[in-house]
């Protein structure tokens, strides 16, 4: 029978040996407590009551804030506060940046970015959402930490991750040396390895983008996706569309299967939809890791020097083929 490891032990034994990652592998397991805690309020969210909007509450974006929202960004700032490792989060449900004070805090060596609960819209019919995060090391120049030690290009990440909540609750993560998956075992709650080394395929036959938006976007896209709707059995078309609304749910797919995941900017949205510290590039180092490529329709995410923590961005994410073809027709100055 083959030994069954944990995310710890896992992470301790095959990629963060050694003394000098012990406070990464502690903060790692700060989150994977937190994202235990999440999945389990998810679970009996019908039977609690806390399911529903938070009447009136709108987060920084102006979107309207679910009770769920609430409960998991408190969780994971709780857990990441208690936990020591951490010296300060961004977090999409906060304006500001969180500076944890208390006397282990104030010595750690990590910055988080995290958006606490993905696609949390589709919570209430039961489709899967997700908890996104990105872990930064924090400057040593920094005695007092403010803003601009956040806004590091998403290269510098020392590791991200998300954590699925579906059918089951499935953590996965890089710390830069390539992409594993963890599942968490209900019955003695605890996350154990499922797959290792992950490799998106290099092309597939699927594409994620809301159709509903398609006038809104640049000529140049409305034509690529034209070309993925037409019909050529050379090359395997028309693909198919599969969109959940979900990054973290349409993404997770895509990483196993192959496929392409397009949030544009528009008409509507010059600057795209979704935040580039805490979804874009958390997401971008994941599916490099496993192969893949991610951009913003003109060069890689993980190269963008952010000037904002809440800035947004385009994003074209996935199997390296089809990011590369996108990205072809983007550039094309027949479609300018």
């Amino acid at each position: 029978m083959n030994e069954k490891l944990t995310a710890y032990q896992y992470l301790l034994k095959e990629k963060l040996a050694g003394d000098k990652n012990r406070e990464l592998i502690a903060l790692l397991k700060d989150l994977k407590l937190a994202g235990r805690q999440v999945s389990k309020e998810l679970n009996t969210g019908a039977l609690t009551g806390s399911l529903g909007d938070n009447t009136g509450s709108k987060n920084t974006h102006g979107e309207k804030v679910k009770k769920l929202d609430l409960i998991a960004n408190d969780l994971f700032i709780k857990s990441l506060e208690n936990g020591g490792n951490c010296a300060g989060i961004v977090s999409e449900e906060n304006e500001k940046i969180l500076i944890f004070n208390n006397p282990n805090s104030k010595n750690a060596n990590y910055l988080v970015l995290i958006d606490p609960l993905d696609g949390s819209s589709n919570i209430d019919v039961n489709v899967p959402v997700g908890t996104i995060f990105s872990v930064l090391k924090k400057p040593k120049t920094s005695k007092k930490i403010s803003v601009k030690d956040f806004l590091q290009e998403g290269k510098k990440q020392v590791a991200a991750g998300y954590i699925i909540y579906g059918s089951s609750t499935i953590y996965v993560l890089t710390v830069g040396k390539g992409v594993d998956a963890f599942t968490l075992d209900p019955h003695v709650n605890e996350f154990y390895v499922s797959q290792t080394n992950i490799q998106i395929p290099e092309k597939a036959r699927m594409y994620s983008v809301n159709q509903g938006n398609f006038f809104e976007f640049p000529l140049a896209l409305q034509e690529y996706i034209r070309w993925c709707e037409q019909k050529d059995p050379k090359t395997g078309r028309p693909y198919s569309l599969r969109y959940v609304g979900s990054m973290v749910a349409d993404l997770h797919r895509s990483l196993f299967k192959g496929g392409l995941f397009i949030y544009s900017q528009a008409k509507n949205a010059p600057e795209g939809k979704l935040r580039l510290m805490y979804e874009c590039n958390p997401m971008a180092y994941i599916i490099e890791q496993a192969g893949g490529l991610a951009t913003d329709g003109r060069k890689s995410i993980l190269t963008i020097k952010p000037k904002s923590i809440h800035q947004k961005s385009p994003i074209f994410i996935g199997s390296s083929e089809m990011v590369k073809l996108v990205d072809k027709y983007l550039k094309s100055k027949l479609f300018s």
